[in-house]
């Protein structure tokens, strides 16, 4: 079930939060940013990763550190160029990355996500865009899916 709610994001009691980067993303801006600083650790995991793997834009990847997990959805291309900012966000990724997260939160039996207004950031879609998209692949979960449609920070949302 969707349930907006207005707050920080960073202060969710959700089982996982889940937010919108780049293959090989910086983490210089949005919220990625914010986690690296709460998270340093997802940072310099996600880079080796990236080094490993050479991610596509649609996939995902979780990263579990102290007392968080974190699902990072590939909704945006990769830079052009190492040190350059990921380029913008683009449905059909979202829309992937979508399949993907719903087949995780259902084989590791998450009770509860949260994720912001994903791709509209940063990524640069409109929420007329990717709203229906998460209706579509999460709005039947039986499980609380909070949108943080408003951010405000510092400030608990109410996730009942």
């Amino acid at each position: 079930m969707l349930i907006e709610v207005t707050g920080d994001i960073l202060l969710s009691k959700a089982d996982a939060l889940v937010h919108g980067i780049a293959p090989h993303d910086d983490f210089k801006s949005g919220l990625a940013h914010s986690l690296k600083e709460a998270w340093p650790g997802l940072y310099k995991d996600f880079r080796h990763y990236c080094k490993t793997t050479n991610p596509s834009s649609g996939e995902i990847w979780s990263w579990a550190g102290p007392g968080t997990k974190i699902i990072n959805l590939m909704t945006q291309e990769a830079p052009e160029d190492s040190g350059r900012n990921p380029r913008k966000a683009k449905t059909s990724y979202v829309n992937h990355a979508l399949k993907h997260l719903r087949k995780i939160i259902q084989q590791e039996g998450l009770k509860s996500v949260a994720l912001p207004r994903l791709a509209t950031g940063v990524g640069g879609l409109s929420w007329s865009e990717v709203q229906p998209l998460i209706n579509q692949h999460l709005g039947d979960l039986t499980i609380p899916v909070y949108l943080y449609t408003t951010y405000q920070k510092g400030v608990e949302a109410k996730e009942a």
